[in-house]
Order: C-alpha cells, then structure tokens, then sequence
C-alpha cells in the first residue's frame, strides 16, 4: 500500500502554506500535488513535499520572488544555499543604499529648518588634478577635473572612451559657475547624472561602437560646508581624517558584487582576471544608477579621487602614506601619479586632491 496523500487542508497546515498560497504555487508550477482528481479537481499532497512547500514557505517570507525560488528548488542543497546567500547580500545592498538616501533626506531636511541652522565657520577648498596617460596605454581615456565648487574624475572605455569621460565631465562644469544650493542638493546631483548620461550618449553615438563605449564618472559637489557626491563605476573617493583613510564609494564592478555576495574574498577579488568588469557605468545601454551622499566636511579633511589606475596597482597603505604626508595637494596629486607608474604604470592614471581648510 502506498503512502497516504494528505488533503489541501492538511498539507497547508503542515507546510504553513494557506490553501490559496498551495493554489497559486500550482498554477505556477512551483509546487504541484501529487495528485489532482479529475472529477472535483481536488488537489492532494505527498508527504515528502512538505520539505519543499516549508522551503517555499521561508523563502517568500524573505521577499524572494516566485521565479527565483522556482529556479532555488531546482538546486541541490549547497547550490541553494549559495543562491540565498547572493540574494540576501543583494537585499541588504539595496537596503543600504536606501538607507543612505533617508539619512541624506533627513540631513538635507534638517538643515532647511531654520532652528536646526548652522552656526559652523566658513570652510574652503584647496585643490589640485593632474592626469596621466601610464606607461602601457597609447592614449589617455581619464578625465581629471578640480575647481572651487567641482571636483571629479571619470575614466573612459571603448573606442569613445577619451570623449565619453570627457564629456562627463564637462557637463557638470556648469555648476562652476551656477553654484551648488545646499537646500537643494539632492535634485542638483540627481540632475547632474542624467545631463552626464546625455551627454555620454552625444558624445559616443557615432562612434563604430557605441554600445562599447563609456565612462565612470566620480564627482563632489561643494556648497561651502558639505561635499555632495555623485559616483558610478569603479573610480573612487577616499578621505582622510585624523591620520585614517577611509574608502567612501563602493565599486560597481562585477568583483565587488561577488565579494558583496560571499562568492570570492576581497584577496581573491584583487587578481580576480574580471575586476575591471563594470556593472554601472554610463553609456548606452548601460545602468547609470549613482551612488548619491552627502559628506559633512571638516577642516583638515583631505579627500582623494581617482581612477582605477591608481587603486589598482597602489595599496591603501601606499595610497595613506602619500595624503598624510605634509605639502599641498599639487605635491601629493604629482607623488601619486608616479607611484601608479612607479608599478608599472598599466593604466591611466588620474587623481584629484581637496583639503579642507578654514576661510571665507
């Protein structure tokens, strides 16, 4: 005699699954009965499938859609297993990111209310940029940028790479000359990034490969008081602050997303032969999701952008002990160049260096 199926009411007790959910799942094909009689249509369950709906279960309760845990039942156990683990770094990725955004939204609110102004000193910028072509490359495809409201760094690729970072770049040299509203910052970055996208498109459309070609673009916006960044791709912005150098964007590069997900360690990630693989970029067909914040500036901060140039062949440690060093940022931008190239130079280099410091 064979084992004794149990009814829709049963199973969806046992599996903690609602008769509507076991339905649903059915006419999806994610769980279908055993059996369905073909007279009433009444569905009955094996026992052995209450594993499975109690995993169905667990994954829904995670905001997993249908058609990922579809594709999860399909694994063996330690394959599922890697599945959720990626799925839930990509959930706490983007739960980050909001959060960023609320704290940026109620920092941008705060400092509206004309209780909450600020009674802090005047603060300025010193600043410098310097861009190099390394000792590999046959053409330069970085753009470097500093200026007294702009600071920014974008690093081309494909055929259109050169234009591409170019004019990035260029189309938010505007805000030189339109200034940064701390009350509005948030619109202003979010703008920023949509007229570099359109600009990116111009200026590689008629290229012999547009959809090839593109740019990362890091920026940092000054009102006087804060930095507002706007970052996609994988140049970067470090600060340094009390003698620590911080790493503040994070790269979107298909590496990084594995080291995100638990898949590869950050060592791995470092020879990995895809590191400079993009997820993020703009350019056709690419997503130009920025990463926006803003950074409270603090006399005696310095902050560092570069390309991939330098990071990549330049240790953190290499890249603190330069910025600590004393000397003005014209000194530090021109140390840095040559330590990329002191390691061989594989790439375009760029840097820009901004001290905070007290003034009108």
């Amino acid at each position: 005699m064979g084992t004794e199926l149990l009814t829709i009411g049963a199973f969806a007790k046992a599996s903690r699954l609602s008769p509507k959910a076991l339905r649903l799942y059915d006419e999806l094909g994610l769980l279908p009965p055993a059996r369905v009689d073909p007279v009433t249509g009444y569905r009955r369950y094996a026992p052995e499938q209450v594993e499975r709906a109690r995993l169905v279960a667990w994954l829904r309760r995670l905001g997993m859609p249908l058609a990922h845990i579809r594709h999860v039942c399909s694994l063996d156990a330690g394959a599922a297993a890697g599945e959720i683990r990626a799925f839930w770094a990509r959930a706490e990725a983007d739960t980050a990111a909001r959060r960023d955004l609320a704290a940026f939204l109620v920092d941008h609110l705060t400092r509206r209310d004309p209780a909450m102004s600020s009674t802090a000193p005047p603060l300025s910028m010193r600043y410098a940029a310097a861009s190099d072509t390394g000792l590999v490359r046959e053409s330069n495809q970085d753009t470097a940028y500093a200026g007294s409201n702009l600071l920014a760094v974008a690093d081309g690729f494909g055929a259109g790479g050169a234009p591409a970072s170019a004019a990035a770049v260029a189309s938010l040299r505007r805000l030189e000359t339109d200034g940064v509203p701390a009350d509005g910052l948030l619109n202003v970055l979010a703008d920023a990034v949509e007229e570099a996208q359109r600009a990116v498109y111009e200026a590689v459309g008629t290229g012999s490969a547009p959809q090839e070609a593109g740019t990362t673009l890091t920026a940092m916006l000054w009102t006087g008081s804060q930095l507002g960044l706007v970052h996609v791709g994988d140049s970067r912005v470090y600060l340094l602050r009390d003698g620590e150098l911080f790493q503040i964007t994070h790269d979107h590069t298909v590496v990084q997303s594995m080291v995100d997900e638990g898949r590869i360690t950050p060592e791995e990630a470092a020879s990995h032969p895809q590191r400079s693989l993009l997820v993020r970029a703009l350019g056709r067909g690419a997503d130009a999701t920025a990463e926006m914040r803003l950074q409270d500036a603090r006399p005696g901060d310095r902050y560092l952008l570069c390309s991939d140039g330098l990071s990549t062949v330049v240790p953190g440690d290499g890249i603190r002990r330069v910025l600590a060093a004393p000397g003005e940022p014209g000194q530090a931008v021109r140390e840095l160049v040559a330590l990329a190239n002191g390691s061989g130079g594989p790439d375009n280099v760029s840097c820009v260096v901004a001290d905070v410091v007290p003034g009108v």
